[in-house]
C-alpha cells in the first residue's frame, strides 16, 4: 500500500494504484477515512498508523460502496470494537446492511443506486448529521454519487476528504462527470444532478485541497472546484 504525506496531519494510502483511504492525525491518535477495497489491507493500514506513531481511534465512512468499506470488519476486529469508533450517518445504514436495502427514501431523486454494496457486519457507533463537528472534521452531506454520501472537512488546514463526491484523476471532476479514462465513478453514480448540486454547495466552505477516493490530492481549492463545475455544466 503506497503511503503519501499530503499535509502536516494527513496521509494518503493507495491500494492497487487507484483506491485511496486516508489517515489523519488528531489529538488522541488517527482517524481513518474509508478503508479501501478488502480485508487484506487492514493489517497494512494498522501498521502504517503505528509507524507514524499513533493508533486508529475512529473510522469515518464517506459511503457504503465496497471500495470504501471493504476493510471495515477486519479493522474493527483487529483494533477491538471497544477501541475504535465507527462513524457514518442514518441514511447510509440500510446500504451498509448485509444484504443492503437499496430502496430510495421519501424525497430522494429518481435513479438506481449503483455500485458494489457488500455490506458490513460491524455496527456504526456514531451517526453524524449535516454541519456537525466530529473531532477536527466538519461533516458535510454530499449525496449524488450515492444517497447518504458524506465528505469531511479538516478545519485546521482546509483539506476536504471527499470520498467519491469528487474524483481526482487527471483533474478535479464531479462524480458522474469523471474523464473517459477513469469511468468507474460514473458507472456507480446514482444521480448526476444531485451530485452536481452537492459539488456546488462546497463552494461555501473554506477548502484548500481535495483528497478524493480516487486520484492524487488536488490543490488550489475553489479555483479547481469552479473549473470542475464549469466542465459539468457545459
Amino acid at each position: 500500500m503506497k503511503t503519501t504525506q499530503i499535509t502536516e496531519n494527513g496521509w494518503q494510502l493507495t491500494q492497487l494504484g487507484f483506491v485511496n483511504c486516508y489517515l489523519v492525525r488528531e489529538s488522541d491518535g488517527f482517524s481513518l477515512i474509508d478503508t479501501a477495497l478488502s480485508s487484506g489491507g487492514a493489517k497494512d493500514i494498522i501498521e502504517i498508523a503505528r509507524g507514524l506513531g499513533g493508533t486508529i481511534r475512529r473510522i469515518m465512512l464517506t459511503h457504503a460502496h465496497g471500495d470504501h468499506v471493504g476493510g471495515v470488519d477486519a479493522l474493527v476486529s483487529a483494533l477491538g470494537a471497544g477501541n475504535v469508533e465507527l462513524i457514518s450517518n442514518a441514511r447510509s445504514l440500510p446500504l451498509l446492511q448485509k444484504p443492503p436495502v437499496k430502496a430510495l427514501q421519501s424525497g430522494e431523486a429518481a435513479g438506481k443506486i449503483r455500485g458494489s454494496l457488500p455490506g458490513i457486519k460491524s455496527k456504526p457507533t456514531k451517526l453524524v448529521r449535516e454541519g456537525e463537528l466530529c473531532g477536527v472534521f466538519r461533516c458535510i452531506e454530499t449525496p449524488g454519487h450515492i444517497p447518504g454520501h458524506l465528505s469531511f472537512l479538516d478545519e485546521r488546514d482546509g483539506t476536504l476528504y471527499a470520498g467519491d463526491a469528487l474524483v481526482g484523476f487527471g483533474d478535479l471532476t464531479v462524480s458522474g462527470y469523471a474523464p473517459w479514462y477513469f469511468p468507474l465513478p460514473n458507472f456507480a453514480t446514482w444521480n448526476k444532478v444531485v451530485a452536481l448540486k452537492s459539488a456546488e454547495k462546497l463552494i461555501s466552505f473554506p477548502i484548500q485541497r481535495f483528497a478524493c477516493g480516487h486520484g492524487p490530492v488536488i490543490e488550489s481549492g475553489h479555483a479547481k472546484l469552479r473549473a470542475s463545475l464549469s466542465k459539468a455544466n457545459r
